[in-house]
């Protein structure tokens, strides 16, 4: 039995993400580690509402072929910065250690374009630390996605950033050559490549940036 777990589900690239392996035939079963109960159902579903404060909440279910990591949050909807440390770096790291002394062989990451552990962008430097960090853990593959503006139906409004996606639709056409990992991109694409990488069983570890991501689909 091929089990794969996702951890947020709930995000815009995990929605997809989550759709699309509860379609694959290959994967037999879907762990999602969610914090409320998603209002989905599916025979290969199981939804296991954890905390990621709390390790003996979840550690039992990381075992499988792969896990997804899909966490992430927003200075709006996480203004204490030490908060938001914890979502995007502290619970994907902790997942990721797991994952590797449970011998999972996949390890799948949503990072971000421009992620650089010496930036002195607070959210570029905690992506960077998190890849930097979790690179340093044993996984026959490790996968990290580094996507530009990511575009999709959010739950949450965000006038902000949409925004920024009527923009990036007019500047998008002019980025081109080495500016072209800059465009925007749709969080299904994110997930389909996500899936692909999974399927063909790679060794190795490999970053995609937006532009590779896009080649992979």
């Amino acid at each position: 039995m091929k089990t794969v777990i996702i951890a947020g589900a709930s995000g815009l690239v995990g929605s997809h993400l989550l759709r699309l392996l509860l379609d694959e035939k290959e994967i037999d079963e879907v762990i999602a580690l969610v914090r409320k109960t998603l209002p989905i159902t599916h025979t290969k579903l199981k939804q296991k509402v954890v905390s990621f404060t709390e390790t003996g909440s979840f550690e039992g279910y990381l075992k499988g072929s792969a896990v997804f990591c899909c966490l992430g949050s927003t200075r709006k909807k996480t203004p204490d910065l030490n908060d938001y440390r914890k979502v995007d770096y502290t619970y994907p790291l902790l997942l990721a250690k797991i994952a590797s002394e449970n011998n999972v062989e996949q390890f799948h990451l949503v990072s971000a374009l421009g992620a650089d552990p010496g930036s002195v962008n607070f959210y570029s430097k905690l992506k960077g630390e998190t890849e930097r960090d979790i690179k340093l853990l044993i996984f026959k593959s490790l996968h990290i996605y580094k996507p530009s503006l990511l575009t999709g139906n959010r739950i949450e409004k965000r006038p902000m950033e949409r925004f920024a996606v009527m923009v990036m639709n007019i500047i998008n056409p002019m980025l081109r050559g080495s500016l072209k990992k800059y465009q925007s991109i749709e969080a299904e694409v994110v997930a389909r490549a996500m899936v692909k990488q999974y399927l063909k069983d790679l060794d190795g570890t490999f970053c995609y940036p937006s532009d590779k991501i896009k080649e992979l689909v």
